[in-house]
């Protein structure tokens, strides 16, 4: 069973976080866009580099297996805040779906957040070199 742990960790990690990336890198080249979809949903478009930062660097993070308690923590809480600021019009269909992910997604967060990153991550090696 450590087998099948030690290669699925690193793949669910990169499945939970790497939409996160792209979805970075969208809103930086759809940057006016975003900005006033965030806008038009209550929240500061001034808000959006940080939201880029999160997005991105958290997703690489999560990926790479750095820090993984830490920004998994921090892209739940995202994740949880997102849903509640943007999917809650439950009456549209598409909406409720998307916010349903994104608590999906915050769960997958916590349990990393618990478990940590794995074996092939950059947690284990900086555990490894401090023993």
């Amino acid at each position: 069973m450590n087998t099948l742990q030690n290669i699925t960790a690193p793949i669910g990690r990169f499945f939970l976080a790497f939409m996160f990336f792209i979805s970075g890198l969208n809103k930086i080249s759809q940057y006016e866009g975003t900005q006033g979809y965030m806008e038009a949903m209550g929240v500061p478009g001034v808000l959006l580099p940080l939201v880029i930062l999160t997005e991105t660097l958290g997703g690489l993070a999560i990926i790479f297996g750095w820090k993984t308690k830490y920004v998994a923590i921090m892209l739940a809480g995202f994740s949880v805040l997102s849903a509640i600021l943007f999917h809650t019009d439950f009456s549209n269909q598409q909406e409720m779906i998307n916010f349903m992910k994104n608590i999906a997604i915050a769960g997958g967060f916590l349990t990393l957040f618990v478990h940590g990153a794995g074996s092939f991550s950059l947690d284990n090696r900086a555990n490894k070199n401090s023993a």
